[in-house]
Parts: C-alpha cells; sequence; structure tokens
C-alpha cells in the first residue's frame, strides 16, 4: 500500500490520540492546532511560573490512556508521571462536608460518619454498577456508523442495563433515600454538563468508576498528557503544526479532499480527521449548503451542555484545603434549573476548586500556588452579556471562596489572573454556543444518534473528540479517537492490535 495522507484538524486529545496511533501505522499524519501550546482544551496556561489546566484537570479510567500507549509500544509511565489521589475530593454541603475516597472503607466510614441516620447502600452501588459497566462499556468502544451495530450481541446484553425510564439521580435511589447521599454519586453528571436529575441513568458509571478504580493528578498538571502525546507522534515521524489554524475543509463533490489553512495554502490528504469543536467545525470549516443533517439551522436546533465561568488565580501563598473541592449551592436543584432550564445566573451557586499545589509543587514558584476555580454557568443561548457581568460574577467568586472555603484574604494574595467566561469559550476558543461539553448526552443524541466518527455527510471525513461517539470526557475521547483510526486502518487493510483487553478492569464485584 502507497503511503496514506491524513490531515488532522486540531490538537485536542482526540487529535493527538488519533495521530499517536496512526503515525504509529505507518501513515503520514500531518496535525494542524491554531494554538501555540498543544491540547486544546486539555493544553497549558503558563504565564509567571505558573501553570493551570485549560480544562480538565484530574484522570478517569487511567487504563485506556495506558492502552493508547500501550498499541504504540510504549509504557505512559516512561513519559508521565501519574498520582493516585486519595481521598479524590472534598465535597461540602451548607451543613456538612465529605472526604471522598476511592478505598471502600474508608469510603464506608466516611458516609457512616456523615450520615448516620441515612442507611447508604454503598456495596450494593459498587457491586449492581460494576454489574452495569461490564455489559456498558464493549458498546462505548464499538461504531455507531451503521444501524448494524444494534444488533451486535454486546448491545443487546447490555440493554436491560440502560434504565431508559431513570437519570441519574432517579437511579441513585436505589442504593441512597436522602438528597445529598444522592449528590455524592450523581454530581459528575456535571463532567458531560448535564443535571443529574436529566442525565440518563447509565451515566451513574461516572461515580461508579471514581469509587472502583480512582482519579490521577499528573505532575505538571493534565496538558503533559497532551505535551507526551505530542512527543510520541514526532518520535514516530508525524508533523505537528503549531500557529496553523486551518480555514476550512476542502470539499469536492461530498468528499473531504484535505484543508485550506488561514495563510491560503492548500493541504491534501486521503483521508481528513476533524478534531475541532463538532458544531464550530461544520457551521464555520464547512461551505454553507454543502450538509444537510448538519446544516447551520439544524445544528443550531440541537441540545447543548451547560458553559463554565473559569478563574485561574496565581496566589503569593499557599492554602490548606484539599488538592479537589466541590461546593454545593444551598439551593442545589434551583441552581441547576437556572443554568439548564431558565438559563440565569444564581447568586446562590455551585463551583469546583482545584488547590493542586497541595500536591504538585512544580505548578508555582516556591511558595506560590495555583487555584482553579470552575463555575457551571449556562451556555450562550441564555443572552448574557459577558463583558458586562463579568466583573460582579468574579466578585461573587472570590467571596465564596471566602465565605464556603474559608480563604478570606485571597484577594490579597493574587499576582496572576485569568478569566473565561461562555463568551471567551466561544469567540477564543471556538466552541459553539460556548457549550464548554459539547451537545448534550441525552438519548437522542447518543451512540447511532450522535454525529458519527466516520461523518455520514463527507466522504473521507472522521471525527473524534466530545461531539461524536461515545462522548465527552478524556476515556472517551480518547476511544473516539481509537475507533476512527481504527476505522481507518479497516480501509486500507493495515492490521493493528486487539486491544482494549480491558485488563485495567480487573475482576467482576458481582
Amino acid at each position: 500500500m502507497a503511503e496514506k495522507h491524513i490531515v488532522i484538524v486540531g490538537g485536542g486529545p482526540g487529535g493527538l490520540t488519533a495521530a499517536m496511533l496512526l503515525s504509529h501505522r505507518g501513515f503520514k499524519v500531518s496535525l494542524f492546532d491554531k494554538n501555540s501550546e498543544i491540547g486544546g482544551r486539555n493544553r497549558g496556561i503558563r504565564a509567571d511560573g505558573f501553570i493551570f489546566d485549560t480544562g480538565p484537570t484530574f484522570l478517569l479510567m487511567k487504563g485506556v490512556l495506558d492502552e493508547m500507549f500501550e498499541l504504540c509500544g510504549r509504557d505512559s509511565a516512561d513519559y508521565l508521571e501519574f498520582m493516585r489521589l486519595e481521598p479524590m475530593y472534598r465535597l461540602l454541603f451548607d451543613d456538612r462536608q465529605i472526604q471522598v475516597y476511592s478505598d471502600p472503607d474508608k469510603m464506608r466510614q466516611e458516609l457512616r460518619r456523615v450520615f448516620p441516620d441515612s442507611p447508604a447502600d454503598y456495596d450494593r452501588f459498587l457491586a449492581r454498577e460494576d454489574k452495569r459497566f461490564r455489559h456498558l462499556y464493549p458498546c462505548i468502544t464499538r461504531d455507531y456508523s451503521s444501524l448494524k451495530a444494534f444488533f451486535s450481541l454486546d448491545l443487546l446484553k447490555a440493554l436491560p442495563q440502560l434504565a431508559v425510564n431513570h437519570s441519574v439521580f432517579s437511579n441513585l435511589g436505589r442504593y441512597f433515600q436522602e438528597e445529598k447521599l444522592r449528590l455524592i454519586f450523581s454530581f459528575q453528571s456535571k463532567y458531560l454538563g448535564m443535571s443529574p436529575w436529566q442525565c440518563p441513568a447509565l451515566f451513574t458509571m461516572l461515580s461508579y468508576l471514581e469509587h472502583r478504580y480512582g482519579i490521577y493528578h499528573v505532575k505538571g498538571g493534565l496538558n503533559r498528557i497532551s505535551n507526551a502525546m505530542a512527543k510520541v507522534i514526532e518520535e514516530q515521524g508525524g508533523a505537528i503544526h503549531r500557529n496553523m489554524a486551518v480555514q476550512s475543509l476542502i470539499v469536492e463533490k461530498g468528499r473531504a479532499t484535505g484543508v485550506r489553512l488561514a495563510d491560503g495554502s492548500e493541504v491534501t490528504a486521503d483521508e481528513v480527521i476533524v478534531n475541532a469543536d463538532f458544531a464550530y467545525a461544520m457551521t464555520e470549516l464547512v461551505e454553507p449548503g454543502v450538509l444537510k443533517r448538519y446544516s447551520r439551522e439544524n445544528i443550531g436546533n440541537k441540545e447543548y451542555s451547560c458553559s463554565t465561568f473559569m478563574l485561574y488565580l496565581g496566589l503569593d501563598k499557599r492554602y490548606d484545603i484539599p488538592h479537589h473541592n466541590i461546593v454545593f449551592a444551598s439551593d442545589y436543584k434551583g441552581n441547576v434549573d437556572n443554568i439548564f432550564s431558565n438559563k440565569t445566573l444564581s447568586d446562590d451557586f455551585s463551583f469546583y476548586v482545584q488547590n493542586a499545589s497541595v500536591s504538585d509543587d512544580s505548578l508555582a514558584p516556591a511558595g506560590q500556588s495555583t487555584l482553579y476555580v470552575l463555575v457551571p454557568v449556562p451556555n450562550n443561548q441564555s443572552g448574557i452579556a459577558w463583558p458586562e457581568q463579568l466583573a460582579a460574577v468574579r466578585e461573587q467568586v472570590l467571596d465564596a471562596l471566602g465565605d464556603r472555603l474559608g480563604l478570606d484574604d485571597v484577594r490579597d494574595h493574587i499576582v496572576y489572573e485569568k478569566n473565561i467566561t461562555p463568551e471567551n469559550w466561544q469567540h477564543d476558543e471556538n466552541v459553539f454556543f460556548g457549550a464548554t461539553f459539547n451537545l448534550s448526552h441525552k438519548f437522542s443524541q447518543m451512540l447511532y444518534w450522535r454525529p458519527h466518527n466516520r461523518f455520514e455527510e463527507l466522504e473521507r471525513c472522521y471525527l473524534v473528540g466530545g461531539g461524536t461517539h461515545p462522548g465527552s470526557g478524556l476515556p472517551t475521547i480518547y476511544e473516539s479517537a481509537r475507533i476512527s483510526a481504527n476505522m481507518i486502518c479497516d480501509k486500507y487493510g493495515v492490521e493493528f492490535p486487539a486491544i482494549p483487553n480491558n485488563d485495567w478492569l480487573g475482576p467482576s464485584l458481582s
């Protein structure tokens, strides 16, 4: 087979994983990214000696990442230093707080301490959700470009496990009665930018995966994963072009034949992989009138995730709070309704704070530290004027750091600051509607009904990232890249290992 040229649009986790796999399998790979720092929303923010992750701040399902390196004949530990966090995080309600562990004995003890009057069937939660996950995981790793996929034995076995009539919150009622107990195991719906009262019950797997396999920090931040992948790609002969934005896909007779760069030059390709935000790519990188199912009008009518307000603070002080902290609004349900239904801001809001310098000295100058603050907010369908709201929201967040976490003097110690609003996500990061977690993960936008890995509207065009199957989140984005890379290899008769071997899953709990 003559060497085939694969052009990849965007150097986020999906594009990098696809480039890593395909360059290892003998393809000529050219990846183009508009930024100087590779990684997309998984890249680093570096300023004044401080290092922040732009987006994801912890690694779930580490075994999936390990497999991507194994597929290239490499060991992830040769490129990255992993730190398993125990406790995983601290959750703060208005009347109590709890440390959350992946160690079952410690977790049982904490549940008894914090909820002495509310029985928690933690062991049944682990056993039952373990069984469900083992049925569902093979369905996540397969392609849904054809309806034939619904007749696979894996999916037929998994159908009874989907609990289609339940949300994550209602599904957790099988194990936990008190609302705050359920929130401990359902707030992870926010990882998908969804409400736990609307998120499909199958995503209960997110909290199960945390409790079964733990979560990891990477020394230097999760952005180091992107840098490690880029190193592997270049070791294998792949080309990464930084500071080179793609202006548009070149489409001829319904077929993607390459890309046109911002400087006007054109690059031809045998296959094109799109790792840009899906809705942005189809509205901005493809000429109007080319697409039907995903026309500009139809894309605007899809359902999207929430957005986030981000505050990155470099401080000349270190605070004695845990690595990960999640603070719940006093009226959590009301806050969630404002984000997803009313699309308004809340005075009483939930937020997340990463204080990673307590675990990793490499992120800040000696004696100093970083704080990463994330507040879920409505996406830009809300019409909120962020230039007018920014100052007030910033003050509210800084007040909340004092009121809820005891960081009363934080304003006095800020030596570096960066904000990202939904408007920034949309206009600076090319995220459609500023919806940080992409298309919603409701059932009608999943599996076959999510944009296909082999894009259905353009030949020789493949998708990777949160906007295609299996969805948002680092492990699932890695899986999207594996699916697309395998499909390209199948097309050209290139053999590849039969990983996933799923050794990381370990023995069943049931």
